[in-house]
């Protein structure tokens, strides 16, 4: 957040846009499956319209168990699924938007996204899996956990208007 901001003083919107400075990066989120189109036009849009760095992120579960770290068995995630976040990426690429791809594997991959989302002072976080992927109760779930633990400006798939 601005100094300005903090202390109370209001900036004028163009002022605050025009020094891309004063946001953080907009992180695009998925969980192991392709993005909601409406979600990844968003993140999009609003890191082109702000200036800032696009940080394209896919949480995928691996489980506890010792093969699962020593071995590539354990993959929970589909090989189209993940080319299909890559050629995202790549499009992005292609506009001239400085965009950043990790892939986080965790026991715990929601808390995880949180935790970099904190660490990279993310201006915007776009949760944004393909929700047709996950049995409704679940991702209701997980939209509830990340918007109780979020420090930043959140935008959920097939909540917007």
């Amino acid at each position: 957040m601005s100094p300005e901001l903090r202390l109370g003083k209001r900036v004028p919107r163009s002022t605050a846009v025009a020094h891309g400075s004063h946001a953080g990066p907009v992180m695009l989120a998925t969980l192991a499956v392709p993005f909601d189109p409406e979600s990844a036009r968003v993140a999009l849009q609003a890191a082109l319209e702000t200036n800032v760095k696009l940080v394209v992120v896919d949480a995928v579960e691996r489980p506890w168990w010792p093969q699962a770290l020593a071995t590539r068995y354990a993959e929970l995630e589909l090989a189209e699924d993940r080319d299909q976040i890559g050629r995202f990426v790549g499009h992005v690429a292609g506009l001239g938007v400085e965009v950043e791809h990790l892939r986080i594997a965790s026991p715990r991959p929601v808390e995880a996204l949180l935790e970099l989302a904190a660490e990279r002072d993310t201006g915007l976080l776009v949760l944004g899996p393909d929700r047709s992927r996950f049995k409704p109760r679940l991702f209701a779930r997980i939209a509830r956990r990340v918007r109780k633990r979020a420090s930043c400006l959140l935008w959920v798939a097939g909540e917007g208007p």
